[in-house]
């Protein structure tokens, strides 16, 4: 194990907040000045002058992860090795493993386009390529390599960039050059099998790649790392880059019309090897006979000898070689220097070596193959649900001690985040079967169907010795584009792309029930978008990695995350099938029996609770928990987490449709796969997001009865909700929900204020929040993660006890995310049921095959609080309104006042902040739900007014006005575009709420950017409005679609945005 000061060289990170990572540092301190002995400043000041302009700024961008990289941008540096082949040398983790976008930039801001065209497999260096003729307004000569000059006590100067944004230059000298290569994590990249240099120069952050040059303007070394708690810097010995630089020229040379891949010979054992010196050999058994005879054949000055350190299971030493050995003779030769070894093995590509060593103080001689290293390094790599799978590199498998060539997540995506699966795990089997290459995982891919629930084995380098087993859900076409194989194409630098499976060879989807069908089946349906559109409940293919502008997760008190959402949607064009197809019709009578058989057994389980409650026994057939993942690519209206868990309640229960209503901080938005556990019978299925209420803080999910079997419908039931008459202050109700382990639980309370107006901030990433609702608060209860209802001692329901989210902040730059329960009344979730059983007024949504019209709920888009009569007063409130509405409501004793406008309501040039809203047509009003239930009068009345006379106070003058109402479905967002790797949107009634839109229209906003893409590279991150593109407006998406459609892939796009809290700027998309 590595020091863990030792730092990998130095990429500064681009994001929004320059954040250097704990593994990745190095930047340039400002430059040294002092004279040397062995050379004049004059000759420092013309070396320079010869270097600087040959140094370059790298700006890369890894679009996946791959290998040890994590996807992202950064910065670092390079410098001209050939300037007529345009040959740039930099570090193997700058060039990167895996797929990479990059640019050059020269000391005279000329930048330029780059690509990757060599990176070795094993030690720190690597390089680019460019055109020479794209450099126009620049003098510069190449910088000459001399690995020969570095010596210790040479005086030095390192030239890089200083986090992207000039040229820097540090002085130091070098002290050693036998230092054994720095171990940077014990997970990600490390050099081995090398001796680094060392010199106190301090390098960080941005100065990866830096040449390290002499006083002839020569580069002696490539700087690479750093220790962090000294000033220590580690530097590249460049041997081994002259020899792959001589392999690359002859390379270019010999290309006469197009290039080609470069093949540099790279041999291995898949063994690591240290360096240690003769005392500590001795004490490994080294024989003194054996030590006179290579100190007699090595060099002068020679300290020590090769020790074996590691061996890669099923390599070609293993079995042959273990740790401890002591390597004396390859071929006959004496070898104790890593070079000489290297240069034997390297040039003996599919040969047999004989190797002399000692083992305990006894000689033995073995005979290895040498294996080609490219042949291990994986240059291809399976995406799928947003997941990156390869084969296991040479790297990884030497950190984790694991064979090479297994199927290795280098990002576990969104279909294996969702099932438990980290990075760095190793699949072992899927659906039962063996996996022991990325071609087995793919031949087991094409033969699952998408909806397919299958058992996946992996393991872990964290617990090597134990394999841990999970359900996976194949969402191939859900979220994410089908399974693509991506493989490296050196000729172009690029990574070409093709289908992994044949579409032809794709089985049926699997329905609720576990049987094949139709595949336009589907549970809940809305029309879709355009391929690069996104209908919430549709396909896309994106980035997996999405950066969210804020996030967390909290501990409930039952030991479980509280986290949010998912839902399993088949949406599809075309017809639809029942989804009840094949359910009843198709069930053996063994089947039956079995069911029948499960269903005694789990009922005399559950009758065991002696001492539970009557209305937990008559509730506990209407609990049902939710678990809900959200697909990073649909992370829509700021939602702060990807997983998240609650309990809800059956509220309607038939033959074709159950209904259970939740609350939003557990089903958040439409875009999610949510799966519904429920507490009377064991099964597990899929459930759809079919309303979201625009204001109160529930959400109804349906799901189809049918996927349960027969046997559930004796035991399973819709609970009876009592919506009047409303809870009072010091009422007993019972508390009743589920645990994590579905246990029914619950106790008795008292209502302690039955109208508590909730007052909830926004967040820092404007996301839903409960305003305009009064909730109930109890005395006791079971913790802020515990949600379930408030029933009366018969078990009917009579509110909602649900989750609210909030986010406390502690100061302008740090904030924590939160949540508490309350009690939510029955009686504005009753109201909608009706609508959505009888038929509403909106637009028709499907739900198990029956189009049903969806209730749409009219609401004034103002945010109101209320103020004390006592306080009102003293804003001018008079005596005579006093009394109003002390005898409208003796009880509140409350007024309620303009908070805000929802930005483009009808409502916004009207109202203003602090506004007393004293009656609404006549009526005196004193709290939220006499708005509502003056909205309601509108649509139940035969005329077709859509507006409010509302009688305010402002400033202490009494007026009248007509403010206009909205309509809003309960479908939330459900159209967004996934463009350059950012997520955007219609802005969403969160960022409504803070009074602000665009003046160009409301414009399309930034609700989300992922890792490595052009919105990363770019800085167009999230809570930014784009207004324009090429000079074109973009009021709204359709305006933005048409706007980038006309775009090709390597046209620059320059766009005009407004940030939350900015003023507007310009930035160029390529």
């Amino acid at each position: 194990m590595g020091d863990p000061l030792e730092r990998l060289g130095s990429e500064a990170s681009m994001a929004t907040e320059t954040v250097i990572k704990s593994d990745l540092c190095l930047e340039i301190n400002p430059p040294i000045t002092e004279t040397v002995a062995t050379a004049t400043a004059e000759d420092w000041r013309r070396a320079l002058g010869k270097v600087v302009p040959a140094v370059v700024v790298l700006r890369t961008t890894a679009c996946r992860a791959f290998d040890t990289v994590s996807a992202g941008a950064s910065y670092a540096t390079g410098f001209i090795v050939d300037k007529r082949r345009g040959i740039i040398l930099t570090n193997r983790h700058v060039v990167k493993p895996g797929p990479v976008v990059a640019e050059a930039m020269f000391v005279n801001r000329e930048e330029i386009p780059i690509c990757p065209v060599y990176r070795d497999p094993v030690h720190d260096f690597g390089f680019f390529s460019y055109d020479p003729s794209a450099v126009q307004f620049l003098s510069y000569e190449e910088i000459p390599l001399a690995p020969e000059a570095a010596s210790v006590g040479l005086e030095i100067r390192v030239v890089g960039n200083d986090s992207g944004e000039k040229v820097s230059i540090l002085a130091g000298t070098l002290a050693r050059l036998d230092r054994d290569a720095p171990h940077y994590k014990k997970d990600g990249y490390n050099d081995f099998n090398t001796f680094y240099m060392q010199a106190a120069s301090g390098t960080k952050g941005g100065s990866s790649g830096s040449p390290v040059i002499d006083w002839q303007g020569r580069a002696v070394a490539l700087n690479a790392g750093s220790k962090s708690s000294s000033a220590s810097a580690f530097f590249l010995p460049l041997q081994r880059v002259v020899r792959a630089l001589g392999f690359l020229k002859k390379s270019i040379d010999s290309c006469t019309d197009k290039p080609k891949a470069v093949h540099i010979p790279r041999g291995t054992l898949q063994m690591t090897f240290l360096h240690k010196g003769f005392d500590e050999i001795r004490r490994l058994g080294l024989r003194s006979e054996t030590e006179q005879v290579v100190r007699h054949a090595s060099p002068p000055g020679e300290t020590g000898m090769l020790v074996v350190d590691s061996v890669v299971p099923n390599g070609p030493a293993d079995k042959h070689l273990q740790p401890g050995d002591v390597l004396i003779r390859v071929n006959g030769t004496v070898l104790t220097q890593f070079l000489n070894l290297e240069n034997l093995i390297d040039d003996g590509v599919g040969q047999i070596v004989e190797l002399e060593i000692e083992r305990g103080g006894q000689p033995i001689t073995v005979s290895v193959s040498v294996q080609d290293l490219h042949s291990i390094t994986p240059d291809h790599f399976l995406e799928v649900g947003g997941a990156v799978i390869h084969p296991l590199s040479y790297q990884q498998a030497r950190n984790f001690r694991f064979p090479c060539g297994l199927a290795y997540i280098a990002d576990p995506g969104y279909m294996l985040f969702r099932a438990g699966v980290p990075r760095h795990a190793i699949i072992k089997k899927v659906a039962n079967e063996d996996i022991s290459c990325l071609a087995d995982l793919i031949s087991i891919l094409s033969k699952l169907s998408r909806g397919a629930r299958v058992p996946l084995e992996y393991m872990s380098h964290t617990d090597r010795h134990r394999k841990k087993s999970v359900l996976v859900t194949i969402d191939r076409h859900e979220w994410y584009a089908p399974p693509q194989l991506y493989t490296r194409n050196d000729s172009s630098g690029l990574w070409d792309v093709k289908p992994a499976i044949d579409p032809a060879a794709v089985p049926p989807s699997v329905g609720n029930n576990g049987l094949p069908i139709c595949q336009n089946t589907t549970l809940c349906h809305h029309d879709k978008e355009p391929m690069h559109e996104v209908d919430v409940r549709g396909v896309t293919d994106t980035v997996a990695t999405i950066e969210a502008s804020s996030g967390g997760s909290s501990q409930n008190d039952f030991g479980s995350e509280a986290k949010k959402q998912r839902v399993e949607d088949d949406s599809s064009d075309g017809t639809v099938a029942n989804g009840s197809l094949y359910e009843s019709e198709l069930k053996s009578d063994d089947a039956m029996a079995t069911d029948n058989s499960v269903l005694r057994e789990y009922e005399s389980a559950t009758a065991l609770s002696a001492n539970a409650s009557l209305a937990e026994r008559a509730i506990e057939p209407a609990l049902v928990m939710f678990e809900v993942h959200v697909p990073p690519s649909c992370s829509l209206d700021g939602v702060h987490s990807q997983h998240f868990f609650g309990t809800g309640i059956i509220i309607y229960h038939s033959s074709n449709m159950g209904l259970a209503v939740v609350d939003k901080n557990t089903v958040a938005i439409s875009a999610s796969d949510v799966m519904l556990s429920f507490a009377a019978f064991p099964v597990e299925i899929p459930g759809e997001v079919v309303f979201l209420h625009p204001v109160h803080n529930y959400a109804l999910i349906a799901y189809n009865p049918s996927a349960m079997g027969p046997a559930s419908a004796s035991v399973i039931r819709a609970a009876e909700l009592l919506p009047e008459p409303a809870l009072q202050r010091g009422d007993s109700v019972y508390l009743v929900g589920l645990s994590r382990n579905l246990q029914a639980t619950s106790r008795k309370s008292i209502v302690t204020n039955p109208c508590a107006a909730l007052n909830i901030g926004s967040a820092d990433s404007p996301r839903y929040r409960a305003t305009n609702m009064e909730v109930i608060e109890l005395d006791t209860d079971f913790g802020s993660s515990f949600s379930g209802a408030l029933t009366d001692e018969k078990g009917r329901i009579r509110a909602i006890w649900g989750s609210f989210s909030t986010q406390v902040k502690y100061s302008s730059t740090s904030s924590e995310d939160h949540q508490f329960v309350r009690g939510i009344p029955i009686y504005a979730i009753s109201q909608v049921l009706e609508k959505i059983i009888t038929g509403g007024n909106g637009p028709s949504l499907l739900i198990n095959g029956v189009k049903r019209p969806m209730p749409l709920v009219r609401i004034l888009e103002v945010e109101l609080y209320p103020t004390l009569l006592s306080k009102a007063r003293s804003f001018g409130l008079s005596d005579e309104w006093i009394q109003i509405l002390v005898k409208k409501d003796p009880v509140r004793r409350q007024v309620l006042r303009v908070k805000g406008c929802l930005a483009g309501s009808k409502a916004e040039n009207l109202l203003e902040q602090g506004d007393m809203v004293l009656a609404v047509n006549k009526m005196p009003v004193t709290c939220y739900n006499d708005i509502e239930a003056a909205c309601r009068t509108l649509d139940s009345g035969s005329h077709s007014d859509e507006n409010l006379n509302l009688t305010l106070l402002r400033q202490g003058q009494e007026m009248e006005l007509v403010v206009g109402t909205d309509k809003r479905d309960g479908n939330g967002t459900t159209r967004t575009i996934n463009w350059c790797g950012c997520v955007v949107q219609d802005p969403n009634p969160a960022v409504r709420a803070l009074g602000f839109l665009p003046e160009e229209g409301h414009g399309v906003y930034v609700t989300r950017w992922c890792h490595g893409s052009p919105a990363h590279r770019y800085g167009l991150y999230a809570l930014q409005w784009i207004v324009e593109v090429n000079g074109k407006k973009t009021p709204d998406l359709n305006a933005f679609a048409d706007a980038t459609k006309v775009l090709s892939d390597s046209l620059t796009k320059k766009n005009s945005h407004f940030h939350l809290l900015c003023p507007p700027e310009e930035k160029c998309i390529e």
